[in-house]
């Protein structure tokens, strides 16, 4: 039987394996010799002392004892082409699990996704880059893989109670990710290496008789006598199955007014907003790392900060290390950003989402709109930012410290935001009780983070696409919508998730609720 050792070295000695097998040998007193394999079960960083840790789970096996390389493997897959039909639409990390799940269950998922495929967006992505043109069905947010492919791939979760983290982590190494997602604290793919994994699971799905359609948004759904009978597209095809797994993300505004306008019951929901912050890395590194260069075995350095400033909790959010800023507008006359990182984090900028926790008697102002009230507030904030930066996808941005002091910055220097940035008074951008917040925030995690206060540190508005504004409630037990039979809200979009994880969790959740009913 394998050793189990729970254990902390250095960085070098957990970036060398014949260092750590000779630490190791020393803990269980053999020779180096007598240690036939080490696997290395979990890994994080320990950055509280100014010597810095690895925390290290490890198996050890020693000659004589059976060990064997394991290998992830996909599940057995089945041809599915004739099987009953389940209409999902969307083709984010919610809809694809899903659609793998239901071919894994002996169900056929026909995919509907209004954006292009993974290679496809790439273009579009340029335009808003490079032109500021803004495509409507095909961005940051909308196109396979949906909105993580190209803002990230964090694949970090809280929501270990809702599902089997682990299956999806293997799915995806089994797929093509590397193996260090099942170790690393923090697992993450990168925004350059997530787009093939994303359409090798496409290919898959196709190859065992599912569908796929791409540029084909849905404009309504049928139903009869409160069950779904189907949907139809902007070209008015029909398409037609008894079960639906909306699965559309938190930015399809379209479909929450359609739902809205069907009165098929939804409510808003509260969410999070703010500005993303972008510091060097070189500072982020020496603020955690307590050093003035982090060494070649230590990662770009994270940070994650919560206050609580008049009564609202103040974060940080999809923080980025060697990352940039982008813009995921999803229509034109409108700025959002996000950010990313390559796989290997190697840019010379940190970036984070700043944001403060709304609250719904914050939506009173859009009240008319009903359970679109958020969606409202959060649209009214996008497009007043757009116009204070010059009607494109330029950035309203300030300096740090002159924001914490009401002023205009008189000059900003080039950040990673590719559209440019103008500078603009932040306060104009927000609320007043909004900006008062975040003035505050920032002051108490300049105390928490020495160095973090800074007017080299420069803030892009808005960060407003945290998660879904609307919720779309359904039964906790059957996953199926509390009015409408046959219609199941996932994902990010229908309020049950929030990161790629957790959203390919409720997709296979409620792959198998149908699969349940259907028996």
């Amino acid at each position: 039987m394998p050793r189990e050792l729970l254990l902390q070295v250095t960085p070098e000695i957990a970036a060398n394996e014949l260092l750590l097998k000779d630490y190791l040998s020393k803990q269980i007193k053999v020779s180096p010799q007598e240690i036939q394999h080490v696997s290395i079960l979990k890994r994080s960083i320990d950055a509280r002392q100014k010597a810095i840790k690895i925390n290290l789970k490890v198996f050890i096996y020693l000659k004589g004892e059976p060990f064997q390389e394991s290998k992830i493997e996909l599940p057995v897959y089945k041809d599915v082409s004739k099987a009953q039909e389940v209409i999902v639409v969307g083709a984010g990390p919610a809809g694809l699990f899903a659609a793998l799940q239901l071919v894994e269950l002996g169900l056929k998922p026909i995919v509907i996704e209004r954006g292009k495929d993974v290679r496809g967006r790439r273009r579009d992505l340029k335009a808003i880059n490079r032109e500021h043109i803004v495509n409507e069905d095909s961005n940051y947010c909308f196109g396979e893989g949906g909105a993580g492919t190209y803002s990230d791939g964090k694949l970090y979760t809280r929501s270990k109670k809702r599902g089997d983290v682990t299956r999806i982590l293997e799915l995806l190494v089994a797929f093509g990710a590397s193996e260090d997602i099942l170790v690393e604290a923090h697992p993450h793919i990168g925004t350059n290496k997530l787009p093939k994994i994303i359409e090798d699971i496409r290919n898959k799905i196709i190859e065992f008789g599912g569908q796929v359609l791409f540029d084909t948004r849905v404009t309504d759904i049928l139903l009869k006598n409160n069950e779904v009978e189907g949907i139809v597209t902007q070209n008015g095809d029909t398409i037609l199955a008894n079960k639906l797994i909306l699965a559309t993300g938190h930015s399809a505004r379209d479909i929450f007014e359609l739902l809205d306008k069907k009165k098929i019951f939804i409510e808003a929901k509260p969410f999070a907003l703010g500005v993303r912050a972008e510091h060097s890395q070189q500072l982020i590194d020496s603020i955690q790392y307590s050093c003035d260069y982090r060494g070649e075995h230590l990662p770009p350095a994270p940070y994650s900060i919560v206050k609580q400033v008049n009564g609202r909790g103040m974060y940080s959010f999809c923080m980025c290390p060697g990352g940039v800023i982008a813009p995921c507008a999803t229509s034109p006359g409108e700025v959002v950003t996000n950010g990313w990182s390559p796989s290997k984090r190697d840019q010379a900028t940190a970036n984070s989402g700043i944001v403060i926790e709304l609250k719904l008697e914050d939506f009173k102002p859009f009240a008319k709109f009903g359970a679109l009230a958020g969606m409202e507030f959060q649209k009214s904030i996008e497009q007043k930012a757009w116009h204070l930066a010059g009607r494109t996808q330029k950035v309203p941005a300030q300096r740090m410290i002159d924001f914490t002091q009401n002023k205009v910055s008189a000059d900003i220097p080039k950040t990673s935001y590719v559209p440019g940035i103008t500078s603009v008074e932040m306060g104009q951008v927000f609320p007043g009780f909004l900006s008062q917040i975040l003035r505050e925030g920032f002051k108490e995690f300049g105390k928490s983070m020495r160095g973090y206060l800074t007017n080299e540190a420069i803030l892009h508005a808005p960060e407003s696409r945290t998660s879904s504004p609307v919720r779309i409630p359904r039964d906790p037990i059957t996953y199926e919508h509390l009015q409408i039979k046959g219609l199941y809200p996932c994902g990010e979009g229908a309020g049950y998730a929030g990161g790629i994880i957790s959203a390919a969790i409720d997709g296979e959740k409620c792959a198998l609720m149908i699969a349940e009913t259907l028996k």
